[in-house]
């Protein structure tokens, strides 16, 4: 009995990962962006504990690895992807773009989509270990959420917010699946000396947040982004040397 209960903690802990998210789609079809964002972020916390778990009780499974795609398809790709489909669907739009109103809400749902590809390349990519190819789809969701928690109401009083959230929502569809390496906060020993880039990373952070409030997440993950851009650009030129 003690047997089950120790193999099935992990799964627990996904499947609360995943009733996370479907609370926060919940709440952003009601447009308790806050309130979604909330659950987003504490599913975020039980993906990180379901995996810790398992490798603690040495119980990592296939169904385990599946059922955790599953959950981080919910909380990080269909709650945010209905974050941004209500923000769609309240924002002003060009006189040219009017009559597309009832149709445009619904390219949110690529998020959710390429979400699910991003996770299902994951799983079988091997060059996973210590980086990413690719955005994560956590990173992802909390650049939406906290830019429509932080942002949404300016955004729905401008005329110009809709030609902005299309373009961005094409764009971070393909950072999920792009072949961009992308550096992981793991550090094998906390010295300087290889560590670089985490550390420039982790200490630019911080004013963000202090300046920028909520809102600070998205631009620490554009930054993000533009950061291991640069670190690859640079790995490349040293390669070709």
């Amino acid at each position: 009995m003690a047997n089950i209960i120790i193999r099935n903690i992990p799964n627990s802990i996904t499947c609360c990962n995943l009733i996370s998210g479907c609370i926060a789609t919940l709440y952003a079809f009601g447009g308790d962006h806050k309130m979604a964002l909330l659950f987003i972020i504490i599913g975020a916390v039980f993906d990180f504990f379901d995996g810790m778990s398992a490798r603690l009780l040495g119980v990592s499974s296939p169904i385990g690895k599946e059922l955790d795609s599953l959950a981080d398809d919910i909380t990080f790709g269909m709650a945010p992807a209905t974050m941004v489909f209500t923000l769609l669907s309240n924002l002003n739009y060009p006189t040219m773009l009017e009559p597309l109103r009832p149709i445009l809400p619904y390219t949110a749902f690529l998020i959710a989509a390429f979400s699910a590809l991003r996770l299902a390349k994951f799983n079988l990519d091997e060059r996973q270990s210590m980086g990413f190819i690719g955005l994560p789809t956590p990173a992802n969701a909390l650049f939406w959420g906290s830019l429509i928690v932080g942002m949404g109401s300016m955004l729905e009083r401008s005329d110009w917010a809709v030609s902005v959230i299309l373009p961005m929502i094409l764009l971070s569809c393909w950072l999920l699946i792009a072949e961009l390496p992308m550096f992981a906060l793991k550090f094998k020993q906390m010295g300087w000396r290889g560590n670089e880039v985490k550390y420039i990373f982790v200490l630019t952070c911080i004013p963000l947040l202090g300046f920028l409030g909520l809102f600070g997440f998205s631009v620490i993950i554009a930054w993000y982004v533009v950061l291991s851009f640069i670190v690859s650009l640079h790995k490349d030129k040293q390669e070709r040397k």
